[in-house]
């Protein structure tokens, strides 16, 4: 870390930019499998929450890797950094008085603490998406899976690296065969009867 570098406080701050905007900032965390529905889930939630007037904004995995993070690759260690730089890019967002949805595999559980320690205590929801591995295989919407097994990608979560599945998520979301609408809106309904949202 950078040495000779203090904080700044500013005036407007966190509380003041969520009272203009009538909300409270919070990250909506979808983990999963890859194929688990996370990024079709959290677009759909985010046009619901948009259509209720909250304010919001979208981090896709595969999105950031074209930008933010596209220099790393899919190393154990590289997956670590990759969830680093997301989270704090959440946290400045959630500072910012948004409400964050994120859809990533994260497959460490330290990883996605890291974030929830990042931000206050009822600030970071943990959304796990839990369709099981022969269902994202069936689906398998970017044939990635399918090199996975002929051994063309390696790393691949679920496959030949580990996924440490949310051992007591706010939010446990079993998803297999109903839509991805209605899942979505239930989804919704859920983070409104616990009061996340």
């Amino acid at each position: 870390m950078a040495t000779n570098i203090v904080w700044h406080k500013h005036e407007i701050n966190k509380t003041t930019r969520a009272e203009s905007l009538g909300q409270k900032p919070r990250v909506l965390w979808l983990t999963g499998l890859s194929g688990s529905g996370k990024s079709t889930l959290a677009n759909l939630l985010e046009k619901k929450l948009h259509e209720q007037g909250k304010h919001t904004y979208l981090l896709d995995g595969d999105n950031v890797r074209h930008g933010l993070c596209g220099d790393l690759g899919f190393s154990d260690k590289d997956r670590v950094e990759n969830i680093r730089r997301i989270s704090e890019v959440a946290k400045l967002f959630v500072d910012s008085g948004l409400v964050v949805l994120t859809a990533f595999i994260s497959p460490f559980q330290t990883d996605r603490d890291f974030c929830r320690n990042l931000l206050a205590e009822d600030e970071f929801i943990e959304v796990f998406v839990d369709t099981p591995l022969e269902v994202c295989e069936q689906r398998d919407p970017k044939g990635l899976y399918k090199k996975a097994r002929s051994g063309e990608i390696k790393h691949f979560t679920g496959i030949d690296s580990a996924y440490e599945a949310p051992s007591s998520p706010e939010v446990h979301l079993p998803y297999q065969e109903e839509s991805a609408e209605d899942t979505a809106e239930r989804l919704f309904n859920l983070l409104t009867e616990k009061g996340l949202l």
